[in-house]
């Protein structure tokens, strides 16, 4: 049961992650100007799509700090790189992002890592 904290910080933090990347191109590019970036940021700020990935990122958090009250961290922690590879699947299967060789190993290594650390 414990685990279920661990996995709904990942899936948390990567709902947040591809609902903001989804949502920003709707606004434009940002300005370089000072106010100019701060009226963008605002404006995005009251996208409830974004507001809704500020939410999960809130979330995310509370389910981590349950996930410490039955983990160690050094145990805990690796599992938050599944969120690069499922950030990537997604990113490349709703977003339409581009998959590269390079891209490919490097999740498989980070795969690797967790299953190594995680046996540790």
């Amino acid at each position: 049961m414990a685990h279920l904290y661990i996995f709904g910080t990942i899936l948390f933090t990567v709902y947040g992650q591809l609902i903001i990347k989804w949502r920003i191109p709707f606004h434009g590019d940002l300005p370089g100007e000072a106010i100019p970036k701060i009226v963008f940021l605002l404006k995005l700020f009251f996208d409830p799509f974004i507001v809704s990935g500020f939410a999960a990122a809130f979330l995310a958090s509370l389910c981590w700090m349950a996930a410490m009250t039955a983990f160690e961290l050094s145990y805990a922690y690796p599992f938050m790189g599944l969120t690069f590879v499922l950030v990537f699947l997604a990113s490349v299967f709703l977003l339409g992002e581009h998959a590269t060789g390079y891209k490919i190993v490097g999740l498989a290594l980070i795969v690797l890592g967790i299953i190594v650390t995680s046996r540790g």
